[in-house]
């Protein structure tokens, strides 16, 4: 299959399943799986970054210090980008991204903004695919297998906002599948802009591996160290050598 077929089903396919999957556990209010999703999450993202992604960037580029550095100001660079949406949500004596707040609509504002931030996120996410399969098939299968497993717990989270800005359950599911779609058209425009600069492509891959480092590590983790108990920590840990095992089987079988 063509490789530009190849990222159009993995950008649909895999944009819709996330929403498909995240509207089954919102709908249901089934929150307490949305650990379990995030351990898994964690697991596929970091298999994906050291297993696949940064073993090809290394391999294709010309100095393995470029692709380090830019690795590390890809990490600075999603610090930078979270604490503006942070700075953004907070107030003088609150914070809404960190705050419980009192369940009242809002007339639709976060819903809205969160659907912006979320198709920006997916058409980004398109364009990592993209430089995967432009590097070779098997990365970009994996790449957009890791992508899925952390999309799902935050298409749960948008969800979540959404119905809490008053959005129904009909209007929300129809929001997130075309918010999705983004990840066909920077997948699309991606294909086309890097066939003639061929050079982008590891620096891509070594942003799409800062990008899944920092959401594992920063947004992922902290929330599993919420749960200290025994029994909570072998499950997460089991969970993450999932995601680990997924990623190095699917890698296995595609070899």
């Amino acid at each position: 299959m063509p490789v530009l077929a190849w990222i159009i089903v993995a950008s649909v396919v895999g944009g819709v399943l996330s929403v498909v999957a995240a509207a089954a556990f919102a709908f249901n209010a089934r929150t307490a799986h949305v650990p379990i999703l995030i351990s898994y999450a964690v697991g596929a993202l970091l298999g994906a970054v050291f297993l696949d992604i940064l073993p090809h960037a290394f391999g294709m580029a010309d100095s393995i210090e470029q692709i380090a550095a830019t690795i590390l100001i890809g990490i600075l660079l999603f610090f930078v980008l979270e604490k503006l949406v942070l700075w953004r949500h907070c107030h003088e004596d609150q914070c809404e991204a960190h705050e419980a707040q009192p369940a009242q609509h809002d007339h639709g504002r976060s819903g809205m903004m969160i659907m912006i931030g979320d198709t920006f996120h997916n058409f980004v996410d398109g364009i990592l695919i993209a430089a995967a399969f432009l590097a070779d098939v098997q990365l970009g299968l994996v790449t957009a297998i890791a992508i899925i497993a952390h999309e799902v717990p935050q298409e749960v989270g948008d969800f979540l906002v959404l119905l809490h800005s008053g959005f129904s359950k009909r209007y929300a599911l129809a929001l997130n599948v075309l918010s999705s779609l983004a990840m066909m058209v920077g997948g699309v425009l991606a294909y086309f802009a890097l066939q003639t600069m061929q050079q982008w492509i590891p620096p891509l891959l070594a942003l799409a591996a800062a990008s899944m480092i920092y959401v594992a590590v920063a947004d992922l983790i902290p929330g599993l160290h919420r749960r200290p108990e025994i029994r909570a920590t072998v499950q997460q840990v089991a969970l993450i050598a999932t995601g680990i095992g997924t990623i190095w089987g699917v890698g296995v079988l595609l070899h």
